[in-house]
């Protein structure tokens, strides 16, 4: 694949599906800003992985849902590198619970977090990719975000919310030349699904018509398509990885 640009954000990079997202977006030979909030040691152990295999890497350190330190951290890219071709929003949280135990707090904090930070990082990466007439951005939405998920009123909301917000800021930035898709992965192998029992894991393979859960390697190359020249016609789009999950 071939890129345009030179240099790529990804929030929530230091671990999961952000790092592997990191890794091969440097391999095709971008410039990659691992954000992270509170695993330094991940961090530089992925950005050193990333150099051992002669790509280019920088850590930037801030808490996304601070609207004031993301915009800052997105001064501080382009301060460095004049421009930011590409971003990936990529971090999120869960808290789950059933509906009625669910606290008013327990909602608006992953609202805050998977979708209002989102949205000021597109909102800000529209700013800053509106002036160079040229961008991508790609969003990691989630299956749940368009089946729901029983115990999951919250991150399916916000899931469900980015999905449409992408389609929205798609059409308000594609006369600037700028691109807005999503990703929605089913179950994908990564530390958040090792936790579940094998009895669990078994019903969910079940459920999947290409029979086991996705590679992190999976959406990090759907991430790369969108991203790249290859997919320069296509905006306001959600890709599906999830084995066939939901169709």
């Amino acid at each position: 694949m071939q890129f345009s640009g030179k240099n790529v954000l990804i929030t929530g990079a230091a671990s999961g599906i952000g790092s592997q997202i990191a890794q091969t977006l440097a391999n095709y030979g971008l410039k990659v800003w691992i954000n992270y909030r509170s695993r330094p040691q991940e961090a530089d152990a992925i950005k050193a992985k990333i150099e051992e295999n002669g790509g280019v890497a920088a850590l930037i350190c801030f808490d996304i849902g601070d609207e004031d330190a993301f915009i800052e951290g997105l001064k501080t890219i382009i301060d460095s590198d004049g421009t930011l071709a590409y971003l990936v929003n990529n971090a999120g949280i869960t808290h789950d619970k059933l509906a009625l135990r669910m606290k008013t707090e327990d909602f608006t904090k992953v609202i805050d977090v998977n979708l209002t930070a989102a949205f000021v990082g597109c909102r800000e990466a529209l700013k800053i990719m509106s002036k160079q007439r040229f961008g991508s951005v790609v969003n990691i939405a989630s299956i749940v975000g368009e089946t729901g998920n029983a115990g999951q009123v919250n991150y399916a909301a916000s899931k469900g919310g980015l999905i449409a917000m992408t389609k929205s800021f798609a059409l308000e930035a594609s006369a600037r030349g700028v691109r807005y898709n999503a990703v929605t992965p089913g179950f994908i192998a990564t530390q958040m699904t090792d936790k579940l029992s094998d009895e669990v894991k078994e019903a969910y393979t079940a459920k999947i018509p290409l029979k086991r859960f996705g590679n992190p390697e999976d959406i990090a190359q759907a991430v790369a398509f969108l991203l790249s020249d290859s997919a320069a016609y296509i905006t306001g789009e959600v890709l599906k990885v999830n084995g066939g999950m939901y169709m």
